[in-house]
Protein backbone atom coordinates (compact mmCIF):
# COMPACT_ATOMS: atom_id res chain seq x y z
CA UNK A 1 0.00 0.00 0.00
CA UNK A 2 0.93 3.51 -0.80
CA UNK A 3 1.70 5.79 2.49
CA UNK A 4 -0.90 8.22 2.68
CA UNK A 5 1.60 11.49 2.69
CA UNK A 6 3.45 9.68 -0.53
CA UNK A 7 -0.15 9.60 -1.77
CA UNK A 8 -1.01 12.84 -1.04
CA UNK A 9 2.13 14.01 -2.52
CA UNK A 10 1.80 12.05 -5.75
CA UNK A 11 -2.21 13.18 -6.53
CA UNK A 12 -0.78 16.19 -7.56
CA UNK A 13 2.03 15.26 -9.44
CA UNK A 14 -0.22 12.61 -11.45
CA UNK A 15 -2.62 15.13 -12.30
CA UNK A 16 -0.52 17.45 -14.02
CA UNK A 17 0.37 14.64 -16.35
CA UNK A 18 -2.97 15.86 -17.78
CA UNK A 19 -2.47 19.68 -17.92
CA UNK A 20 -1.02 22.29 -20.52
CA UNK A 21 2.42 23.11 -18.71
CA UNK A 22 5.95 23.73 -19.87
CA UNK A 23 8.21 20.99 -19.57
CA UNK A 24 10.54 23.12 -16.87
CA UNK A 25 7.76 23.33 -14.57
CA UNK A 26 6.39 19.68 -14.95
CA UNK A 27 10.48 18.99 -13.57
CA UNK A 28 10.37 21.88 -11.03
CA UNK A 29 7.00 20.33 -9.24
CA UNK A 30 8.35 16.92 -9.60
CA UNK A 31 11.66 18.16 -7.35
CA UNK A 32 9.44 20.34 -5.07
CA UNK A 33 7.69 17.44 -3.90
CA UNK A 34 10.66 14.94 -3.39
CA UNK A 35 12.03 17.75 -1.08
CA UNK A 36 8.74 18.10 0.71
CA UNK A 37 8.38 14.77 1.30
CA UNK A 38 12.23 13.01 1.95
CA UNK A 39 14.29 14.79 4.06
CA UNK A 40 17.06 16.56 2.02
CA UNK A 41 18.59 19.79 1.29
CA UNK A 42 18.79 19.48 -2.67
CA UNK A 43 17.43 17.67 -5.39
CA UNK A 44 18.28 16.90 -9.60
CA UNK A 45 16.95 15.36 -12.45
CA UNK A 46 19.71 14.77 -14.78
CA UNK A 47 19.35 13.28 -18.67
CA UNK A 48 21.67 10.55 -19.78
CA UNK A 49 23.07 12.33 -23.17
CA UNK A 50 25.83 9.98 -24.43
CA UNK A 51 28.19 9.75 -22.03
CA UNK A 52 27.17 12.72 -20.06
CA UNK A 53 24.49 13.52 -17.51
CA UNK A 54 23.01 16.64 -18.10
CA UNK A 55 20.65 18.35 -15.22
CA UNK A 56 17.19 19.48 -16.83
CA UNK A 57 16.18 20.28 -13.27
CA UNK A 58 17.76 21.19 -10.17
CA UNK A 59 16.44 22.01 -6.62
CA UNK A 60 18.62 23.03 -3.52
CA UNK A 61 21.80 23.11 -5.85
CA UNK A 62 23.38 26.62 -7.47
CA UNK A 63 21.38 27.56 -10.12
CA UNK A 64 24.76 27.26 -12.16
CA UNK A 65 24.50 23.46 -12.04
CA UNK A 66 21.81 23.41 -14.90
CA UNK A 67 24.27 24.76 -17.33
CA UNK A 68 26.79 21.96 -16.14
CA UNK A 69 27.40 18.49 -17.74
CA UNK A 70 28.68 15.75 -15.84
CA UNK A 71 31.03 12.87 -17.91
CA UNK A 72 29.56 9.60 -16.59
CA UNK A 73 33.19 7.90 -16.38
CA UNK A 74 34.74 10.84 -14.17
CA UNK A 75 31.47 10.12 -11.80
CA UNK A 76 31.75 6.99 -9.87
CA UNK A 77 28.91 7.73 -7.84
CA UNK A 78 26.73 8.23 -10.97
CA UNK A 79 28.26 5.49 -12.24
CA UNK A 80 26.97 3.45 -9.55
CA UNK A 81 23.59 5.12 -9.75
CA UNK A 82 23.45 3.98 -13.44
CA UNK A 83 23.91 0.30 -13.01
CA UNK A 84 21.62 0.19 -10.45
CA UNK A 85 18.45 -1.56 -10.83
CA UNK A 86 16.74 0.51 -7.75
CA UNK A 87 17.61 2.94 -5.41
CA UNK A 88 20.78 3.54 -4.27
CA UNK A 89 21.83 5.02 -0.95
CA UNK A 90 25.86 5.84 -0.51
CA UNK A 91 27.40 5.29 3.52
CA UNK A 92 28.34 9.08 4.62
CA UNK A 93 31.80 7.87 4.81
CA UNK A 94 31.79 7.11 1.48
CA UNK A 95 35.02 8.07 0.02
CA UNK A 96 33.67 8.52 -4.31
CA UNK A 97 33.97 11.88 -4.68
CA UNK A 98 30.61 13.91 -4.89
CA UNK A 99 29.42 15.73 -8.26
CA UNK A 100 27.73 18.05 -6.23
CA UNK A 101 30.91 19.31 -3.40
CA UNK A 102 30.71 22.95 -3.44
CA UNK A 103 26.70 23.04 -5.22
CA UNK A 104 24.41 22.64 -2.21
CA UNK A 105 23.01 26.57 -1.75
CA UNK A 106 24.08 27.98 1.43
CA UNK A 107 26.88 25.71 1.36
CA UNK A 108 30.88 27.83 0.93
CA UNK A 109 33.73 25.11 0.48
CA UNK A 110 34.27 21.92 0.40
CA UNK A 111 31.66 19.35 2.29
CA UNK A 112 33.01 16.15 3.88
CA UNK A 113 30.71 14.93 5.54
CA UNK A 114 26.73 14.61 4.01
CA UNK A 115 24.15 12.03 2.83
CA UNK A 116 23.87 10.90 -0.22
CA UNK A 117 21.03 8.88 -2.51
CA UNK A 118 19.97 8.28 -6.11
CA UNK A 119 17.78 6.31 -8.41
CA UNK A 120 17.90 5.34 -11.95
CA UNK A 121 15.14 6.64 -14.10
CA UNK A 122 14.15 4.57 -17.41
CA UNK A 123 12.00 5.30 -19.96
CA UNK A 124 10.75 2.51 -21.83
CA UNK A 125 13.28 0.47 -20.12
CA UNK A 126 15.97 2.27 -21.19
CA UNK A 127 18.01 4.32 -18.78
CA UNK A 128 17.29 8.01 -19.45
CA UNK A 129 18.97 9.58 -16.35
CA UNK A 130 18.56 9.45 -12.63
CA UNK A 131 17.06 11.43 -9.76
CA UNK A 132 19.47 12.62 -7.04
CA UNK A 133 18.54 13.80 -3.47
CA UNK A 134 21.62 15.36 -1.58
CA UNK A 135 21.17 16.32 2.60
CA UNK A 136 23.46 18.19 4.44
CA UNK A 137 23.44 16.25 7.83
CA UNK A 138 24.91 12.43 8.07
CA UNK A 139 22.60 9.95 8.33
CA UNK A 140 19.24 11.70 7.33
CA UNK A 141 18.63 9.34 4.92
CA UNK A 142 18.67 6.80 7.36
CA UNK A 143 14.70 7.08 7.89
CA UNK A 144 14.17 7.22 4.21
CA UNK A 145 11.75 4.03 2.39
CA UNK A 146 13.68 3.69 -0.73
CA UNK A 147 10.40 2.60 -1.86
CA UNK A 148 9.62 6.38 -1.62
CA UNK A 149 12.43 7.40 -3.64
CA UNK A 150 11.75 4.80 -6.44
CA UNK A 151 8.25 5.82 -6.36
CA UNK A 152 9.10 9.53 -7.41
CA UNK A 153 11.58 7.85 -9.92
CA UNK A 154 8.68 6.19 -11.47
CA UNK A 155 6.74 8.89 -11.66
CA UNK A 156 9.78 11.18 -13.26
CA UNK A 157 9.99 8.61 -15.79
CA UNK A 158 6.11 8.74 -16.41
CA UNK A 159 6.92 12.72 -16.47
CA UNK A 160 9.71 12.37 -19.33
CA UNK A 161 7.33 10.19 -21.14
CA UNK A 162 4.56 13.22 -21.40
CA UNK A 163 7.27 15.39 -22.10
CA UNK A 164 8.75 13.45 -24.84
CA UNK A 165 4.91 12.90 -26.78
CA UNK A 166 3.80 16.13 -26.28
CA UNK A 167 7.41 17.28 -27.70
CA UNK A 168 6.32 14.81 -31.11
CA UNK A 169 2.91 15.79 -30.97
CA UNK A 170 3.48 19.68 -31.18
CA UNK A 171 5.46 18.59 -33.86
CA UNK A 172 2.00 17.66 -36.06
CA UNK A 173 0.02 20.34 -34.90
CA UNK A 174 0.53 22.74 -37.60
CA UNK A 175 -1.38 20.50 -39.58
CA UNK A 176 -4.30 19.34 -37.17
CA UNK A 177 -7.15 19.91 -39.37
CA UNK A 178 -5.54 18.06 -42.71
CA UNK A 179 -5.65 15.30 -40.15
CA UNK A 180 -8.85 15.48 -39.20
CA UNK A 181 -10.14 15.69 -42.38
CA UNK A 182 -8.25 12.48 -43.66
CA UNK A 183 -9.94 10.93 -40.70
CA UNK A 184 -13.31 11.69 -41.87
CA UNK A 185 -12.40 10.69 -45.38
CA UNK A 186 -11.41 7.65 -44.22
CA UNK A 187 -13.90 6.55 -41.64
CA UNK A 188 -16.23 7.14 -45.07
CA UNK A 189 -14.22 5.01 -47.01
CA UNK A 190 -13.52 2.00 -44.28
CA UNK A 191 -17.08 2.11 -42.52
CA UNK A 192 -15.69 2.78 -39.38
CA UNK A 193 -17.53 4.39 -37.04
CA UNK A 194 -19.15 8.20 -37.65
CA UNK A 195 -19.04 10.53 -35.10
CA UNK A 196 -21.62 13.30 -35.84
CA UNK A 197 -21.65 17.01 -34.81
CA UNK A 198 -20.48 20.51 -36.10
CA UNK A 199 -19.66 22.09 -32.83
CA UNK A 200 -16.38 23.59 -31.82
CA UNK A 201 -16.12 20.64 -29.04
CA UNK A 202 -17.06 18.26 -31.13
CA UNK A 203 -14.33 19.44 -34.07
CA UNK A 204 -11.78 19.50 -31.71
CA UNK A 205 -12.42 16.04 -30.66
CA UNK A 206 -12.05 14.68 -34.01
CA UNK A 207 -9.01 16.72 -34.45
CA UNK A 208 -7.29 14.79 -31.07
CA UNK A 209 -8.44 11.75 -32.94
CA UNK A 210 -7.07 12.21 -36.07
CA UNK A 211 -3.87 13.22 -34.12
CA UNK A 212 -3.31 10.30 -31.39
CA UNK A 213 -5.45 7.80 -33.17
CA UNK A 214 -2.57 7.32 -35.97
CA UNK A 215 0.05 6.69 -32.69
CA UNK A 216 0.88 3.93 -30.38
CA UNK A 217 0.19 5.74 -27.27
CA UNK A 218 -2.11 4.41 -24.88
CA UNK A 219 -5.50 6.68 -24.19
CA UNK A 220 -7.90 7.11 -21.39
CA UNK A 221 -11.19 8.44 -22.77
CA UNK A 222 -13.12 10.10 -20.32
CA UNK A 223 -16.36 11.63 -20.09
CA UNK A 224 -19.77 10.99 -18.46
CA UNK A 225 -22.07 8.59 -18.66
CA UNK A 226 -23.68 8.28 -22.51
CA UNK A 227 -21.22 10.37 -24.09
CA UNK A 228 -20.16 7.65 -26.74
CA UNK A 229 -16.77 7.14 -25.42
CA UNK A 230 -16.74 3.20 -26.77
CA UNK A 231 -17.42 5.09 -30.15
CA UNK A 232 -14.64 7.33 -29.83
CA UNK A 233 -12.57 4.24 -28.88
CA UNK A 234 -13.59 2.45 -32.46
CA UNK A 235 -12.44 5.77 -33.99
CA UNK A 236 -9.42 5.77 -32.54
CA UNK A 237 -8.87 2.52 -33.66
CA UNK A 238 -9.46 2.70 -36.95
CA UNK A 239 -7.99 6.08 -37.46
CA UNK A 240 -4.64 3.88 -36.14
CA UNK A 241 -2.03 1.17 -37.94
CA UNK A 242 -3.68 -1.42 -36.90
CA UNK A 243 -6.81 -0.69 -38.24
CA UNK A 244 -6.96 -3.85 -40.13
CA UNK A 245 -6.21 -5.65 -37.04
CA UNK A 246 -8.88 -6.63 -34.49
CA UNK A 247 -10.56 -4.57 -31.93
CA UNK A 248 -11.09 -6.33 -28.86
CA UNK A 249 -13.80 -4.91 -25.92
CA UNK A 250 -14.15 -5.54 -22.54
CA UNK A 251 -16.73 -3.86 -20.18
CA UNK A 252 -14.50 -4.00 -16.77
CA UNK A 253 -18.24 -3.68 -14.70
CA UNK A 254 -19.82 -6.74 -16.21
CA UNK A 255 -17.80 -9.13 -14.71
CA UNK A 256 -17.50 -11.44 -11.54
CA UNK A 257 -13.99 -10.49 -9.75
CA UNK A 258 -13.22 -14.23 -10.17
CA UNK A 259 -13.87 -14.00 -14.24
CA UNK A 260 -11.74 -10.86 -14.79
CA UNK A 261 -8.27 -12.29 -14.87
CA UNK A 262 -9.51 -14.82 -17.11
CA UNK A 263 -10.67 -12.45 -19.57
CA UNK A 264 -8.01 -10.90 -19.83
CA UNK A 265 -4.72 -13.23 -20.13
CA UNK A 266 -6.95 -16.61 -20.46
CA UNK A 267 -6.42 -20.05 -18.80
CA UNK A 268 -4.42 -23.22 -19.05
CA UNK A 269 -6.90 -26.82 -18.54
CA UNK A 270 -7.45 -27.13 -14.74
CA UNK A 271 -6.63 -23.66 -13.78
CA UNK A 272 -9.84 -23.69 -11.65
CA UNK A 273 -12.96 -25.50 -11.84
CA UNK A 274 -14.93 -25.66 -15.22
CA UNK A 275 -11.66 -24.89 -16.89
CA UNK A 276 -11.91 -27.69 -19.21
CA UNK A 277 -10.11 -26.06 -21.86
CA UNK A 278 -6.92 -23.89 -22.31
CA UNK A 279 -8.53 -20.58 -23.90
CA UNK A 280 -7.06 -17.29 -24.63
CA UNK A 281 -7.53 -13.94 -22.66
CA UNK A 282 -8.76 -10.73 -24.30
CA UNK A 283 -5.03 -9.67 -24.47
CA UNK A 284 -4.49 -12.57 -26.81
CA UNK A 285 -6.96 -12.19 -28.90
CA UNK A 286 -6.27 -8.35 -29.55
CA UNK A 287 -2.82 -9.31 -30.39
CA UNK A 288 -1.57 -6.61 -33.03
CA UNK A 289 -4.51 -4.87 -32.85
CA UNK A 290 -6.89 -2.53 -30.21
CA UNK A 291 -8.01 -3.50 -26.71
CA UNK A 292 -10.74 -1.33 -25.45
CA UNK A 293 -11.22 -1.64 -21.76
CA UNK A 294 -14.77 -0.11 -21.24
CA UNK A 295 -14.84 1.16 -17.12
CA UNK A 296 -11.60 0.44 -16.83
CA UNK A 297 -11.89 2.21 -12.71
CA UNK A 298 -14.27 -0.88 -11.99
CA UNK A 299 -10.98 -3.00 -11.73
CA UNK A 300 -9.76 -4.16 -8.20
CA UNK A 301 -6.41 -3.43 -7.05
CA UNK A 302 -4.96 -7.21 -7.54
CA UNK A 303 -6.39 -6.96 -10.90
CA UNK A 304 -4.50 -3.59 -11.74
CA UNK A 305 -1.30 -4.91 -10.38
CA UNK A 306 -1.38 -7.78 -13.06
CA UNK A 307 -2.29 -5.23 -15.50
CA UNK A 308 0.77 -2.94 -15.19
CA UNK A 309 3.00 -5.57 -16.20
CA UNK A 310 1.35 -6.36 -19.92
CA UNK A 311 0.60 -2.26 -20.22
CA UNK A 312 4.60 -2.32 -19.52
CA UNK A 313 6.28 -4.56 -21.48
CA UNK A 314 3.37 -6.91 -23.14
CA UNK A 315 4.36 -10.05 -21.58
CA UNK A 316 1.80 -12.02 -19.77
CA UNK A 317 0.86 -15.68 -18.37
CA UNK A 318 -2.38 -17.21 -18.28
CA UNK A 319 -3.93 -18.20 -15.58
CA UNK A 320 -2.64 -21.33 -14.22
CA UNK A 321 0.74 -21.08 -16.79
CA UNK A 322 4.15 -20.73 -15.61
CA UNK A 323 4.80 -19.73 -19.52
CA UNK A 324 4.55 -16.15 -20.69
CA UNK A 325 3.06 -14.81 -24.03
CA UNK A 326 4.64 -11.66 -25.34
CA UNK A 327 1.32 -9.37 -27.27
CA UNK A 328 1.94 -6.13 -29.12
CA UNK A 329 -1.25 -4.92 -27.97
CA UNK A 330 -2.61 -0.85 -28.00
CA UNK A 331 -5.07 -0.01 -25.19
CA UNK A 332 -7.20 2.12 -25.33
CA UNK A 333 -9.47 2.69 -21.68
CA UNK A 334 -12.67 4.29 -20.60
CA UNK A 335 -14.48 5.56 -18.04
CA UNK A 336 -16.63 7.85 -16.28
CA UNK A 337 -15.15 7.93 -13.02
CA UNK A 338 -12.64 10.80 -11.55
CA UNK A 339 -9.95 8.53 -11.54
CA UNK A 340 -7.92 11.24 -9.63
CA UNK A 341 -9.95 11.21 -6.84
CA UNK A 342 -9.83 7.06 -7.40
CA UNK A 343 -6.25 7.45 -6.74
CA UNK A 344 -6.91 9.66 -3.71
CA UNK A 345 -9.33 7.59 -2.12
CA UNK A 346 -7.14 4.38 -2.60
CA UNK A 347 -9.67 2.68 -4.89
CA UNK A 348 -7.02 3.02 -7.59
CA UNK A 349 -3.11 2.86 -8.10
CA UNK A 350 -1.41 5.72 -8.78
CA UNK A 351 1.25 3.81 -11.41
CA UNK A 352 -2.27 1.99 -13.02
CA UNK A 353 -3.70 5.59 -13.23
CA UNK A 354 -0.55 7.34 -15.47
CA UNK A 355 -0.13 4.15 -17.57
CA UNK A 356 -3.20 4.50 -18.44
CA UNK A 357 -3.85 8.63 -19.16
CA UNK A 358 -0.59 8.86 -21.44
CA UNK A 359 -2.60 10.82 -23.88
CA UNK A 360 -6.29 11.85 -21.97
CA UNK A 361 -8.79 12.52 -24.11
CA UNK A 362 -12.32 14.09 -22.58
CA UNK A 363 -15.61 13.42 -24.34
CA UNK A 364 -17.63 16.85 -24.01
CA UNK A 365 -21.09 16.39 -23.11
CA UNK A 366 -24.00 17.02 -25.32
CA UNK A 367 -25.25 19.73 -23.33
CA UNK A 368 -21.82 21.81 -24.23
CA UNK A 369 -22.39 20.67 -28.08
CA UNK A 370 -24.92 23.42 -29.06
CA UNK A 371 -26.84 22.00 -32.25
CA UNK A 372 -25.23 18.99 -32.56
CA UNK A 373 -28.52 17.60 -30.75
CA UNK A 374 -30.71 17.93 -33.79
CA UNK A 375 -28.33 16.36 -36.06
CA UNK A 376 -27.51 13.63 -33.74
CA UNK A 377 -31.87 13.26 -33.51
CA UNK A 378 -31.60 13.64 -37.26
CA UNK A 379 -29.43 10.35 -37.54
CA UNK A 380 -31.17 8.74 -34.98
CA UNK A 381 -34.52 9.34 -36.55
CA UNK A 382 -33.32 7.60 -39.91
CA UNK A 383 -32.33 4.31 -37.75
CA UNK A 384 -35.61 4.08 -36.52
CA UNK A 385 -37.33 5.46 -39.90
CA UNK A 386 -35.78 2.42 -41.39
CA UNK A 387 -36.26 -0.30 -38.85
CA UNK A 388 -40.12 0.89 -38.30
CA UNK A 389 -40.39 0.80 -42.15
CA UNK A 390 -42.04 4.26 -41.69
CA UNK A 391 -42.15 6.58 -45.03
CA UNK A 392 -40.69 9.60 -43.13
CA UNK A 393 -39.82 11.11 -39.48
CA UNK A 394 -39.09 14.62 -38.63
CA UNK A 395 -38.72 16.68 -36.12
CA UNK A 396 -40.98 19.91 -36.16
CA UNK A 397 -40.22 23.27 -34.32
CA UNK A 398 -41.40 22.52 -30.99
CA UNK A 399 -39.81 19.32 -30.78
CA UNK A 400 -37.07 20.93 -31.81
CA UNK A 401 -36.65 23.65 -29.42
CA UNK A 402 -37.59 21.15 -26.19
CA UNK A 403 -34.15 19.00 -27.32
CA UNK A 404 -32.54 22.53 -28.12
CA UNK A 405 -33.33 23.11 -23.93
CA UNK A 406 -33.15 19.84 -22.57
CA UNK A 407 -29.88 19.92 -20.36
CA UNK A 408 -29.25 16.11 -21.49
CA UNK A 409 -28.24 14.63 -17.96
CA UNK A 410 -28.13 10.95 -19.76
CA UNK A 411 -25.76 12.97 -23.19
CA UNK A 412 -26.06 10.70 -26.44
CA UNK A 413 -27.87 7.68 -24.84
CA UNK A 414 -30.57 9.41 -23.61
CA UNK A 415 -31.03 11.43 -26.90
CA UNK A 416 -31.05 7.94 -28.88
CA UNK A 417 -33.23 6.67 -26.25
CA UNK A 418 -35.90 9.17 -26.17
CA UNK A 419 -36.26 9.52 -30.28
CA UNK A 420 -36.00 5.58 -30.63
CA UNK A 421 -39.68 5.85 -28.05
CA UNK A 422 -40.97 8.82 -29.62
CA UNK A 423 -40.56 7.29 -33.25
Amino acid sequence: MIAKPMLQALVPLVDDLSRELPDSERYRRLLEAVRALLPCDAAALLRLDGDWLVPVAVNGLSSDTLGRRFKVDEHPRFQQLLQAEGPTRFPPDSTLPDPYDGLVDGLHGHLEVHDCMGCPVQVGEKPWGVLTLDALARERFSVVDLGDLQAFASLAAATVSVVQRIQRLALRVEDEHQRAESYRALAAESGAPTLIGQSAAHQRLLEEIAIVGNSELTVLVTGETGVGKELVAQALHAASPRASRPLISLNCAALPETLVESELFGHVRGAFSGAVVDRRGKFELADGGTLFLDEVGELSLTVQAKLLRVLQNGQLQRLGSDREHKVDVRVIAATNRDLVEEVRAGRLRADFYHRLSVYPLVVPPLRERGHDVLLLAGNFLEQNRSRLGLGSLRLDASAQAALLAHDWPGNVRELEHLVGRSA
